[in-house]
């Protein structure tokens, strides 16, 4: 028989999570990160060499992110028209705002699932569950970049740091081996799958629970592997701008190291937060943990390092969704 207290359940579930457990661990990151600032040698010195060095240039760079973040969403909202374009051809500025109400949605969901609905709000009514697998696409484009990167800086990072003597990088021969493989044969599974999706989503159709709602799934079939490979290139060129945009508030804040190390670091930060299960208070925490345990084996400035987090969140994460939800409130949720 149906449980009729399930749903009443997974909401109170879902109200300890975001309102219990997420105000917890943000506060337990937080006096972490606060911590390692205040104990990080000469904090004082390099704190007051921040805001004296904070120049006119310093702005300027600081507004060159913010309009490289507009890039960013930009080829996103892109990649979103070209992969929608088979159900509905939508106008680049109203794709723009959808993008940007997906991640107003995203902020208070686990792992950014929220992100697929706010941009299908933007859709006519009966293209909007349809829209969600192919969402879902750019998706996956998105990690697989991520996981490549993330694999090949894992590798070269290794090599670097044994050739300048600096040590195994924090990992013993065992541990490394095991991530690398574990790493590798994911990427290449997700890749696997990615350009095969007309023959896993024909497959999946046949599924008896399925057959009936084969009709959400049925448009990822006709991707072809040049629109797929086009859809790939765009989160190629994205991964690069969010790189940029990490090299730059990381030489305004001061955090100084070889500049191909810091490219590797910044890259297996991008690995570590695409694999760890986030919610919306705990994502800022976290962002700064893994930066400054990635990005302290190379740069002993922890605030400038945390500085760099904070501001990468707020201009990339915190001010799309806050636009994003001026946009919902003019979006008709049912048009019929």
């Amino acid at each position: 028989m149906y449980n009729l207290n399930k749903p009443q359940l997974n909401k109170k579930l879902k109200h300890f999570i975001n309102y219990v457990i997420g105000p917890i661990l943000f506060v337990w990151f937080s006096v972490s990160i606060y911590h390692q600032i205040i104990n990080q040698k000469d904090f004082l010195k390099t704190w007051t060499n921040i805001q004296n060095n904070f120049s006119t240039q310093e702005w300027m760079y600081c507004g060159l992110v913010f309009l490289l973040m507009f890039v960013n969403w930009g080829l996103e909202t892109r990649k979103w028209q070209i992969l929608i374009k088979s159900i509905q051809e939508v106008k680049f500025l109203t794709a723009f705002k959808a993008v940007f109400s997906g991640q107003a949605f995203a902020l208070n969901t686990i792992n950014n699932l929220g992100e697929y609905v706010g941009r299908v709000l933007f859709l006519n009514d009966g293209n909007r569950l349809r829209a969600i697998s192919l969402t879902m696409v750019g998706s996956m484009s998105q990690v697989i970049v991520t996981f490549v990167m993330g694999a090949v800086s894992l590798f070269l990072a290794r090599v670097l740091f044994s050739e300048q003597g600096m040590g195994d990088g924090g990992l013993n021969a065992f541990w490394y081996n095991g991530l690398m493989f574990v790493l590798v044969t994911c990427t290449i599974l997700l890749i696997m799958i990615y350009y095969s999706l007309s023959w896993v989503t024909k497959a999946v159709e046949k599924i008896s629970f399925v057959k009936k709602y084969a009709f959400l799934i049925q448009k990822v079939e006709e991707f072809t592997h040049k629109e797929l490979s086009k859809v790939l290139l765009y989160s190629l060129v994205r991964y690069a701008v969010f790189v940029i945009q990490y090299l730059i508030l990381l030489h305004v804040f001061q955090v100084e190291a070889n500049l191909l190390l810091l490219i590797l670091m910044i890259c297996i930060v991008f690995l570590i937060l695409a694999i760890v299960p986030t919610i919306a208070l705990t994502e800022l925490g976290l962002r700064g943990q893994v930066s400054i345990l990635m990005l302290g084996m190379v740069s002993t400035n922890t605030a400038g390092i945390v500085f760099t987090a904070t501001a990468i969140w707020c201009i990339n994460r915190a001010f799309p969704a806050l636009a994003g939800s001026l946009f919902i409130i003019g979006v008709k949720l049912f048009k019929r």
